[in-house]
């Protein structure tokens, strides 16, 4: 596996090294050692996956508070999306910056989310799928989320119609 560093602090992309023969590839995607040579979270609670019936639908933007906070590894197995994360984390030197990845079936890259951040994605194809890891149990009292367009963190978004449930819709403002 490759690991880039993004400009959020701890936020990685992970692309993966392809064994390629006759039959088509093999690659891993995760591996406990890898992550902890590096210092990253290397044991997940649970797995879940979307799926996205329009293109266009945007999910986020969430996070979940201490402490239940969530380290998430993001992977779109089927279509596309446009995958954000904004950096919630006061003392980080990235504070209120974001970044944008396009997470395809096809180029098969992993997003490395850490606690304290923000994520959410929009679609860009009909029936998109994704696959998440995440490190924390999912606690309803402890979950939250910023609104996909406060002008705090200037979040690019791809152009056209949105789908949206009416929570995501409705978060506030951050405050921080």
């Amino acid at each position: 596996m490759a690991f880039h560093d993004t400009a959020l602090a701890g936020a990685h992309i992970i692309e993966p090294d392809y064994v390629r023969d006759a039959r088509g590839f093999f690659a891993p995607l995760w591996s406990t050692g890898d992550f902890e040579a590096r210092g990253l979270v290397s044991r997940f609670d649970h797995c879940s996956i979307a799926f996205n019936r329009l293109k266009g639908t945007l999910r986020g933007m969430h996070h979940q508070i201490a402490p239940f906070a969530e380290t998430k590894l993001v992977r779109c197995t089927r279509g596309a999306i446009h995958d954000v994360v904004v950096d919630l984390r006061p003392d980080s030197p990235s504070f209120k910056q974001w970044i944008a990845v396009e997470l395809t079936a096809s180029n098969r890259r992993t997003l490395y989310v850490p606690a304290g951040c923000a994520h959410g994605y929009q679609t860009l194809t009909r029936d998109a799928e994704v696959h998440y890891l995440i490190d924390a149990p999912y606690s309803p009292a402890h979950g939250r989320g910023v609104r996909w367009n406060d002008p705090a963190f200037g979040i690019t978004w791809p152009e056209g119609d949105r789908t949206m449930n009416d929570r995501d819709a409705s978060y506030q403002d951050f405050g921080g």
